[in-house]
């Protein structure tokens, strides 16, 4: 992407100084602490649990996470400063450009963009949806409109699910904004309910997940249908995009698991149809060719 000119969003909460690892000397946040508090309390009463405390904390300072001893933390390892500014500073320049086309775009279907946040973090950090950790991936959570975002995905993405280049990145934040979209017209708290009176694991409650999803793939299309047209895609961008959107489908996935595809679990699409809505709204520029629930 050719973002270099590019403004940065004045809508971020960076965190990474102060969640739940910061590659060494930062603070640790209260969310941190409230999940090693169960571990803490009973180290408080004698001697010795208080010399642990002391070699934990002096660890915490030396770079060591200690959430890796819960398997809440996923980098155990000092970051490197240069590399981890690059990614952020490229995020806040991508979310820049979702509010530059969605505030444009959302008045000629009638409807007001309020810009949601961007929430940068390492390891660990609360949301307005509960603990947030790096293993769970990007998401966006309605109950502060903000996008939670642990910049080692973006490592992940290209080691873990083969899915590298800068529009690749860019696609899975311009999906988590898509949701945005969603919580804005009133969608994903229809579809809350709906989950909550047929019960969230089941069948028909992933097979409604698996609609937001592919709505949120078409919205993240539409999204890169203007950036396009704005000259800020390079050559072989849209196949970054694409080949994203087919590594992470739930079918590709389980494949790579060593699991047996089953349709019924599914609760983001398969790479096909994944593909397909993203290239639905690139190809449109249209919100209304994104109706999954047709």
């Amino acid at each position: 992407m050719r973002l270099d000119d590019y403004r940065e969003s004045d809508y971020v909460d960076d965190r990474r100084d102060s969640s739940g690892y910061s590659g060494g000397g930062g603070k640790m946040s209260m969310g941190t602490l409230m999940m090693l508090w169960p571990l803490i309390r009973p180290l408080l009463r004698t001697k010795f649990g208080w010399a642990i405390i002391g070699l934990g904390v002096m660890a915490y300072v030396g770079g060591f996470n200690p959430l890796a001893f819960l398997g809440g933390g996923a980098t155990t390892h000092k970051v490197d400063k240069r590399v981890d500014n690059n990614s952020a500073i490229f995020a806040k320049k991508v979310f820049a450009t979702t509010e530059d086309v969605w505030s444009k775009l959302l008045p000629k279907y009638g409807m007001h963009y309020k810009n949601p946040k961007l929430v940068l973090y390492r390891g660990s950090t609360h949301s307005g949806c509960g603990g947030a950790q790096a293993q769970m991936g990007p998401f966006y959570c309605p109950a502060d409109a903000s996008v939670y975002l642990d910049l080692s995905f973006f490592d992940e993405l290209s080691a873990k699910f083969r899915a590298s280049g800068d529009f690749a990145q860019a696609y899975v934040i311009a999906h988590e904004v898509g949701h945005h979209i969603q919580n804005l017209q009133g969608l994903l708290a229809k579809v809350q309910r709906l989950k909550q009176k047929w019960g969230g694991n089941s069948a028909k409650s992933n097979a409604l997940q698996v609609r937001v999803e592919l709505q949120a793939d078409c919205y993240a299309g539409v999204w890169g249908h203007y950036v396009n047209s704005m000259h800020l895609l390079d050559r072989g961008d849209l196949n970054e995009a694409i080949n994203a959107a087919s590594s992470i489908g739930d079918d590709t996935l389980q494949k790579r698991a060593g699991q047996a595809v089953r349709p019924d679990t599914f609760t983001h699409g398969s790479s096909r149809q994944r593909v397909e809505w993203f290239k639905r709204g690139f190809d449109s520029g249209d919100m209304r060719a994104c109706d999954t629930f047709r």
